[in-house]
Order: C-alpha cells, then sequence, then structure tokens
C-alpha cells in the first residue's frame, strides 16, 4: 500500500527490452535505502527492485502492466515519481493507494489559476472507473483531489509545492498519464453495478 504522497523523482539511467518485459533502471536519492525484493511506486506502479548498485536500482515490469500503464513510454534521462511502500502506523497523508493503475488517461489541458494550475484529463468511461467531486484521484502516483468530475474526464488544481516537486512541473498537454481510481469508490460502483 501507498498513500499518494511522493518522496522524491528518480532518473531513469537506462532502458533493456527483454522478452517482453522491460528493465528500468533508476537512479534516486533513496536507492541506499533500498533492498533487492522492496516495492516501490514509479508513477504510480509498484514494481520490485530486482537488483541495486551503488545509486541507481532496477525493476522489472512485464506485459501486463506495459499494457496497462505509461511505463513502458519512459526513455533514458526522463524522469519518474518515487514512493516506498506505506509503514504501519504512519500518517495516511494522501489517501490509499495500491500501486495498481487501472487505466492511463490523457492531458487535456493546463490553466494557470493564479496561484495553482488547473490540470484536466480524459479517460475511457467504457472501463467503468469514476471520479467524485472532491474524491480521491491518483495520477502517476500523486493523490490528489477531484475538483471537476464528468462521466470521462476531470481536473484537477495543483499547488505550486506538487508542481515544483513531482512529475508535473513537466506535463503537457497529450502527455500520457497513469490513473489509479479511489480503491473505495470501485468497491462501491462494483457493488452498485455501475
Amino acid at each position: 500500500m501507498f498513500t499518494g504522497i511522493i518522496e522524491t523523482l528518480g532518473t531513469v539511467t537506462n532502458v533493456v527490452k527483454e522478452q517482453e518485459n522491460v528493465h528500468l533502471t533508476i537512479k534516486s536519492s533513496i536507492t541506499n535505502e533500498l533492498k533487492i525484493d522492496q516495492s516501490v511506486a514509479h508513477n504510480g506502479v509498484c514494481l520490485t527492485v530486482v537488483n541495486i548498485n551503488n545509486d541507481e536500482y532496477t525493476v522489472t515490469a512485464i506485459k501486463e502492466t506495459l499494457d496497462k500503464t505509461n511505463i513502458g513510454k519512459l526513455k533514458t534521462a526522463d524522469i519518474v515519481n518515487l514512493e516506498r511502500a506505506m509503514k504501519l502506523g504512519d500518517r495516511l497523508d494522501g489517501h490509499i493507494v495500491q500501486g495498481h493503475v487501472d487505466e492511463t488517461g490523457i492531458c487535456k489541458s493546463l490553466k494557470d489559476e493564479n496561484g495553482s494550475t488547473v490540470c484536466t484529463f480524459s479517460y475511457n468511461s467504457d472501463k467503468n472507473n469514476i471520479t467524485i467531486e472532491k474524491g480521491s484521484i491518483t495520477i502517476n502516483g500523486i493523490s490528489l483531489t477531484v475538483v471537476n468530475s464528468k462521466k470521462d474526464e476531470f481536473s484537477v488544481a495543483i499547488i505550486p509545492y506538487t508542481w515544483q516537486n513531482t512529475t508535473f512541473k513537466t506535463l503537457q498537454v497529450n502527455d500520457v498519464v497513469n490513473l489509479e481510481f479511489d480503491v473505495i469508490g470501485k468497491y462501491v460502483a462494483r457493488l452498485t453495478n455501475f
């Protein structure tokens, strides 16, 4: 489990394709605290550390992950949001995040609002994922609050701190992002056959 509060950014230093898998090597300030077999969220995708070498570590993404996320689009020098799994007993500053991306979305607009940036994203509503006004959403691993909920679109307002300290600072219109919808909302939708 994760919280959607990004710890640090990492930089992709190597991408190796092996059959249908992709091995990503990441340089980060938290590498010295990691261990083999540890779960780390990369842009909201839970991946297992399989190798550590000095200040770099490697994770492997399988076909299922590559098909449902933007991880397969990463290339050398790209930055990624990083979060280690939460510790029991710690504060839950974001919301409950599983690290299991439901689908990707597309950034439709970025609008400066004199102190924040309103970002609008579209997604495929045929997959029965939903947002609600003032509900939680995870975008590239970042826990955020929905400010404008529609059937296949929603917006979030990003404060300057989040903008500068996450991959939002590189976000552009038409970029593909990872979306994890609120786990409680997913169960409610399933129970009510939304």
